[in-house]
């Protein structure tokens, strides 16, 4: 069977490293995967590329979609004779499915990677592709795969068919991920830290569903009370050349004591190093980071958004969206807990993940939904 992937983008990002996963681990005797980014192939795209999957970029231009390029992708649906159409994330969802179209193909499937649809923490121009892909979705996708049970409710309530919708949740590489007593050791030599400094992450963009400004804050009571502990952001956007996030910090006092890494390529050293990941957002639609964190052995205090507290459950703490204090009193309860209670959480995060989203049940369910579709 020959699944296209039409996805907006593969630059960094959760949806987009896990189609890479899925993609390592997708059963090629029985489908032949052919990936088509509507942008550029970013990051991703030479790691899927080096797999011998086809990778292909439109160069489609954001805000302003070229009808020449898509009736391209039309073409190249057509002649690489895909069974299936799979779209990943909203525009690719519109976009895809018009291409898919005008190739004869009816067999398409979307993906929806995100639960907050406030209008507040959306752009414009993606809140109005969600509202038409809702009015379309009874008539162009024959299913709908949603990383979340969050995400199915919000894509419910927006107006999305019910009918066509099942959640696949992420999943994690256990064996990628994993604990590593040594990185904690790497991770405070490089930052010139001491071996006993208590580490403190947040990983992820920087966006405003991640809410930087919020974990600053907290962090900033917290280290009055901790003025040992440091702080380590991670991810795209979030480097000591970004004046917003150092104002945050600077406004927040700890500064002098955050360690903004921006886009880090060794994610796994990253998680293995910290005491304590936390993810502050205002709307998750399945926060990876929690997962990758959990599965090295690290507890997370998560805000309760989307599905984040379903994944920690009862090994890590769970605190009200918007309560830098909430935020700061659960991550000092964490830090200070006794050694045994920390290697108890430890055994208990990785075992969760194990149970519950281990990337090979996670790809099963998928190449069963692309029969699926197929067959309808």
């Amino acid at each position: 069977m020959i699944v296209a992937i039409v996805i907006t983008g593969l630059s960094v990002g959760g949806a987009e490293v896990m189609l890479l996963q899925l993609l390592e681990r997708l059963d090629r005797a029985r489908f032949q995967p052919h990936v088509f980014s509507l942008t550029t192939v970013g990051e991703i795209g030479p790691r899927i590329a080096a797999l011998g999957i086809p990778v292909e970029a439109l160069g489609l231009r954001t805000g302003a979609p070229n009808p020449l390029r898509l009736w391209h992708l039309a073409r190249r649906l057509r002649a690489i004779r895909a069974d299936v159409v799979h779209t990943w994330l909203y525009h690719a969802d519109l976009l895809g499915s018009v291409a898919a179209r005008w190739a004869g193909i009816r067999a398409v499937a979307w993906g929806i990677h995100h639960s907050n649809l406030d209008p507040s923490l959306n752009k414009r121009s993606t809140l109005a592709v969600a509202r038409l892909c809702a009015r379309l979705s009874t008539r162009w996708p024959r299913r709908i795969a949603l990383c979340s049970e969050a995400a199915m409710r919000s894509h419910i309530a927006f107006g999305y068919d019910a009918g066509k919708m099942e959640v696949i949740p992420n999943g994690f590489d256990l064996a990628r991920f994993q604990p590593d007593p040594q990185a904690g050791v790497r991770l405070r030599a490089e930052l010139g830290l001491p071996d006993d400094t208590p580490l403190i992450g947040l990983v992820g963009r920087l966006d405003p569903q991640k809410n930087h400004g919020g974990f600053l804050v907290a962090m900033g009571m917290l280290h009055r009370r901790l003025p040992l502990a440091r702080f380590v952001l991670a991810g795209r956007g979030v480097d000591p050349q970004a004046d917003g996030i150092t104002a945050l910090a600077a406004r927040s006092g700890i500064l002098d004591a955050c360690h903004l890494l921006g886009y880090r390529a060794d994610m796994p050293n990253i998680m293995a190093a910290l005491d304590v990941l936390v993810s502050s957002s205002h709307g998750e639609a399945f926060g990876n980071v929690i997962g990758e964190a959990m599965a090295c052995g690290v507890p997370c205090v998560v805000t309760d958004v989307g599905v984040s507290a379903h994944i920690v459950g009862d090994t890590g703490l769970v605190v009200p969206a918007g309560d830098p204090a909430a935020l700061a009193n659960a991550v000092q309860t964490l830090i200070e807990q006794p050694a045994t209670e920390k290697a108890h959480r430890a055994q208990a995060a990785r075992a969760r993940i194990a149970v519950l989203f281990e990337i090979g049940v996670v790809v099963r369910r998928y190449e069963r939904f692309y029969e699926d579709v197929a067959r309808a």
